[in-house]
C-alpha cells in the first residue's frame, strides 16, 4: 500500500495543529508510521485519502456499533440538521432519549446530557463531592477518565503511550485530593481511604478498563468496593463512557451484579457525534443546578443533532436481543484466530472479550492491572499493527486500547483479518 498523500497531508497539518493531530492517540508514536488521513467511512470500512480499505476494528473508538454511515442513523442526523444545528435550548428529543436510557437501570432516575466523556466525569465528581460535603477521589492507575486536571494521575490511554504518569500544567493543590490505587486490588483502595481520614467523597473506575488495554475488573473487587464505598459513606462512580451501550445494553452493569451511584457515558449515546452524560438516583441528582447547588452548565448539552442520532442508535439496539451475543461471538472468533496465529509462530498472546469489545497484548501473563499492561510488549504489537495496516486491517494504534466489533462486520471479514495475522506474524518473526 501506498501513503504517500497520508504523508503529505500530516506534514500539512503538522504546521498548524500541534503534533499535527487533535488527540495524542492518533500520533501513530506508539506504532510507528504516519497517522492515516480518513476520508470516509461505510459499513465496516474506512478509506483514507490514498484510496487504501481498510476493514475498521476502531470504529471511531467505540460509538459506531452499526459501523459507518449506518442509514437510520444517518436519515437522523439529516432530519435534525435541516431543522437547525443548535439552539441553546430544551428540545424533545433530549427528554426522549433521557426516558429511553432511565427506566434501563432501577438505581437511575434522571439523567444529564453534557457534550463529552471528560464532561461527563468531571461533572459526577463534582456532584459526588457537592452530595457527599467531601473531597477526596479514589482513581485507579491506568484508567482514563478525561482530561480534566485532578484525573491526570497516572492515567492510561495516550498518557500511557507517551509513558507519562501526569501532565505538566497541573498545579499539585489540584491533584492533592486524588488517590490513586492498583486496579483489581482492593488492600490499595483501604489505604487510600486511611489516607484521606474521613474525608473521601467517592471512588471512580472504569468498570470494563479500555484504556490500558481491555482490563476487566473482577467481579469479588467491584463487590469489595460497593461495600467499602458504603461503609465509608463514598460514592461509587462507574466510567462507562467507553463500555456503556458496549459490553453489553446495560454496559458493565449488565454484565456485573454491582450497582453503582452515579454512571458516566458517552460515544455511543451519541452514535458518532460528540456527546456524554451522567445519572444517578433522584436523591443525588437533586444536588445539580438549578434545582440544587451543585453548579453544572453546557451551552451545547443535548445538541438536537447529537440526541437525534442516539435516540435512533438506542432503539436499534433495543430492538435486537441478540445483538450483543452476535457481536462477542465475532469478537471471540477473531481474538481465537489471533491467538492461534500467534501460538503458531511463537508469540505468546493475551486476549480478552467483553460483549462487542475485545483487547490483546503481546504478553506471557494475563494482564490485571496498570503494571501487567505496561510489561506486554509494545515493539512487537507496534509491528503488528504496521503489518495488519500494510494488509487493510485497521486495529487501534496503541496497545494501550481496545478494539471494537460492529454489526457490519461479517464472518467473512473477520477470517480474511485472521489470514493477515497469520501473514503479519510470518513477516515480524523474519
Amino acid at each position: 500500500m501506498t501513503y504517500e498523500k497520508s504523508i503529505n497531508a500530516f506534514r500539512e497539518a503538522y504546521e498548524v495543529i500541534p503534533g499535527g493531530v487533535d488527540s495524542p492517540v492518533r500520533a501513530f508514536k506508539a506504532v510507528g508510521g504516519t497517522p492515516l488521513f480518513i476520508e470516509k467511512g461505510e459499513g465496516a470500512y474506512i478509506y483514507d485519502i490514498d484510496g487504501n480499505r481498510y476493514i475498521d476494528y476502531v470504529q471511531s473508538w467505540g460509538p459506531l456499533i452499526f459501523g459507518h454511515c449506518d442509514l437510520e442513523i444517518e436519515n437522523a442526523v439529516i432530519n435534525a440538521v435541516k431543522k437547525g444545528l443548535s439552539f441553546g435550548t430544551p428540545t424533545e428529543t433530549e427528554t426522549k432519549l433521557a426516558a429511553e436510557i432511565v427506566p434501563m437501570f432501577d438505581y437511575i432516575d434522571k439523567v444529564r446530557f453534557v457534550s463529552s466523556g471528560t464532561e461527563a466525569v468531571m461533572s459526577a465528581i463534582r456532584l459526588a463531592r457537592g452530595f457527599t460535603g467531601k473531597n477526596g477521589l479514589v482513581k485507579f492507575a491506568g484508567c482514563y477518565h478525561g482530561h480534566s486536571d485532578s484525573l491526570l494521575v497516572q492515567a492510561g490511554s495516550g498518557l500511557a503511550t507517551f509513558g507519562t504518569p501526569s501532565s505538566p500544567g497541573v498545579p499539585a493543590d489540584l491533584t492533592k485530593h486524588t488517590h490513586l490505587a492498583r486496579y483489581n486490588d482492593i488492600e490499595s483502595v483501604k489505604k487510600c481511604f486511611e489516607d484521606a481520614k474521613g474525608d473521601m467523597a467517592c471512588v471512580i473506575i472504569e468498570p470494563i478498563a479500555g484504556n490500558m488495554g481491555l482490563v476487566p475488573a473482577d467481579e469479588e473487587f467491584l463487590k469489595e468496593l460497593r461495600e467499602f464505598c458504603d461503609k465509608h459513606n463514598a460514592l461509587l462512580i462507574f466510567d462507562e463512557v467507553m463500555s456503556g451501550f458496549r459490553a453489553s445494553l446495560k454496559g458493565a452493569c449488565g454484565i456485573s451484579g454491582v450497582k453503582p451511584d452515579i454512571i458516566t457515558w458517552g460515544k455511543v449515546i451519541g452514535a458518532g457525534m460528540p456527546v456524554g452524560a451522567f445519572g444517578a438516583r433522584g436523591e443525588i441528582m437533586s444536588y445539580l443546578s438549578p434545582e440544587g447547588p451543585v453548579y453544572q452548565a453546557g451551552t451545547l448539552s443535548g445538541n438536537p443533532v447529537a440526541m437525534a442520532a442516539g435516540l435512533v442508535s438506542l432503539k436499534k439496539l433495543k430492538a435486537d436481543p441478540e445483538i450483543y451475543s452476535k457481536l462477542e461471538n465475532k469478537a471471540k472468533m477473531l481474538m481465537q484466530g489471533f491467538r492461534e496465529a500467534a501460538s503458531h509462530f511463537g508469540y505468546h498472546l493475551v486476549t480478552d472479550v467483553r460483549g462487542s469489545m475485545f483487547g490483546l497484548f503481546f504478553s506471557q501473563k494475563p494482564v490485571k492491572n496498570f503494571d501487567d499492561a505496561q510489561q506486554n510488549d509494545q515493539k512487537t504489537f507496534g509491528l503488528f499493527h504496521q503489518a495488519m495496516l500494510n494488509r487493510g486491517v485497521y486495529l487501534a494504534c496503541s496497545s494501550f486500547e481496545a478494539g471494537f466489533i460492529c454489526t457490519a462486520i461479517t464472518d467473512h471479514m473477520i477470517e480474511e483479518t485472521i489470514k493477515a495475522a497469520y501473514e503479519a506474524m510470518e513477516e515480524i518473526k523474519g
